[in-house]
């Protein structure tokens, strides 16, 4: 069965424009990479129940879950390493309690929305984040290449 996952992309309004909360994955799945705060759905558990809760579980913040919009509904396939294939449910939200503090898992961080360390991140994250950001619901199988690292294919192609 396909590993079920969440991320949550807070969002924050700033003198210099719009941030959001990245967090630099210490350890699992991952780890070196910039992500998206989230992790697994829990057996029983709703995609929206499991954002707030890996989001408070990760920087501390409490996210109200009725300010969770859905943005994109992604599935990862790993032809070469069939064990990483994963659903990720993408929320947005800007409502959030709390300053965002260092976990076991994630170190998180600010940045620009215009300043995206995109070349640090999963290499799929260059082709869905900046549309969701932009507002745009992304519905799309991602597939990646032999190494695990490079995006294969992308259906339907997002834009």
């Amino acid at each position: 069965m396909m590993t079920r996952t969440c991320l949550c992309l807070i969002r924050r309004h700033t003198a210099d424009g719009a941030q959001v909360l990245l967090g630099l994955k210490k350890t699992g799945f991952g780890a070196g990479k910039w992500v998206g705060l989230g992790g697994h759905i829990e057996d029983g558990e709703k995609p929206a129940a499991a954002a707030v809760r890996e989001v408070e579980e990760e920087s501390g913040l409490v996210v109200p879950a009725d300010s969770l919009q859905h943005m994109a509904s992604i599935e990862f396939l790993f032809p070469a390493r069939p064990s990483w294939d994963q659903t990720a449910q993408v929320f947005v939200t800007w409502a959030f309690e709390g300053e965002a503090a260092d976990s076991d898992e994630i170190s998180p961080r600010w940045f620009g929305e215009e300043e995206l360390p995109l070349g640090l991140m999963w290499d799929d994250a260059k082709y869905w984040l900046p549309a969701v950001l932009a507002g745009q619901h992304v519905d799309v199988t991602i597939t990646f290449a032999d190494d695990c690292a490079t995006v294969a294919s992308i259906e339907p192609e997002i834009g």
